[in-house]
């Protein structure tokens, strides 16, 4: 299959549009990650999307709308308090969990009785939203277990000879994959997974429970909420370690590593070893949420065997940085301060 790479603009819309209305899939950008689009309500094209990146059936796919009333024909019902979130987050990267009505396909939604929806922020997903009718399921248009794709290029990379098409929407603004919440009750929500909505935010509206599976590894037998809390994700090839401590301790850590090439993402204030290489992080949580993704990317590109990371801090969009880079690690942290923190 020939996988062609397309401006975003109206025509792509269009184009874009009668691929997924024929029962195609493309991929597409967000404000988020890019993402792997389908008809929600066509259960063979979004056969297609679980085959082209070999995700695991039972971890759902998100439909995206463009607009309330849309939402209105997934769910079965509908909390005040999710219409209270949709007026203050969406477009945006939220996704809330709704029980969904019986025509939306058990196959969508990972074979749940609920439906996640959201609504992006991206003018252009919005507008071929709008020209399809209907709702698109749109995971991240990666490899399953690997980092997702940020930009275009990320896509084709994971993605040619497997899709025909990806809409080149540029870099994506916010680097990490929306917040996923379910209810509660009527003035309580369960963060599933964190993003760019932060708990603070969402704090000024409601009460908000963060769930275990968010920072601790779970139990293989353990039942969850969303079944993608279970699985491997955000991993390139090489091992990965979160890396905490001074900035001493950092660099004499990295020093004692005795291989040919180290990958790194820290805060630039390191001076590192000639056999280390450093990867874009930044010193913010904004600017590492952007970042992360494609920098673990290039350091498969690099040759690197090992990538260290330092820890970032957890508050604001810094809980979902750590939340994706405990899973890229397998949970591994490393307290720089300890003489022996990794035997080999």
């Amino acid at each position: 299959m020939e996988t062609r790479l397309v401006k975003a603009d109206g025509a792509a819309v269009e184009e874009t549009a009668e691929l997924l209305r024929s029962g195609g899939i493309a991929a597409v950008p967000t404000e988020t990650v890019y993402g792997l689009a389908a008809n929600a309500y066509d259960v063979e094209a979004v056969r297609s999307v679980f085959r082209a990146k070999g995700r695991p059936q039972d971890n759902p796919l998100i439909l995206h709308i463009c607009s309330t009333e849309m939402l209105y024909d997934i769910a079965e019902s509908v909390r005040p308090l999710a219409l209270t979130l949709a007026e203050n987050f969406w477009p945006g990267p939220l996704t809330m969990i709704f029980p969904r009505k019986p025509h939306v396909p058990a196959e969508t939604c990972g074979g749940l009785d609920t439906a996640a929806v959201r609504m992006p922020r991206s003018s252009f997903t919005l507008a071929l939203i709008e020209k399809c009718g209907f709702p698109i399921a749109a995971p991240s248009a990666n490899t399953s277990g690997l980092p997702s794709p940020t930009s275009a290029v990320h896509v084709y990379d994971d993605m040619n000879g497997k899709i025909p098409l990806i809409i080149d929407g540029g870099e994506c603004r916010f680097g990490v994959e929306s917040t996923v919440v379910c209810f509660e009750n009527d003035d309580t929500v369960r963060i599933l997974r964190p993003g760019a909505v932060t708990p603070e935010m969402l704090r000024e509206y409601c009460h908000v429970v963060i769930d275990s599976g968010v920072l601790q590894k779970l139990d293989a037998d353990a039942k969850v909420i969303s079944p993608g809390m279970k699985y491997k994700h955000y991993s390139p090839a090489a091992e990965v370690y979160i890396l905490k401590g001074s900035d001493e301790d950092v660099v004499g850590f990295i020093k004692s590593r005795n291989m040919n090439k180290i990958g790194f993402l820290g805060n630039g204030n390191e001076e590192l070893p000639d056999n280390t290489v450093r990867f874009p992080y930044g010193v913010t949580p904004e600017e590492q949420a952007e970042n992360l993704f494609a920098s673990l990317r290039d350091a498969d590109a690099a040759g690197c065997a090992e990538v260290y990371v330092r820890m970032p801090r957890t508050e604001g969009i810094g809980l979902a940085v750590y939340n994706r880079l405990l899973r890229s690690a397998g949970f591994r942290i490393i307290d720089a301060g300890v003489s022996d923190a990794l035997q080999k």
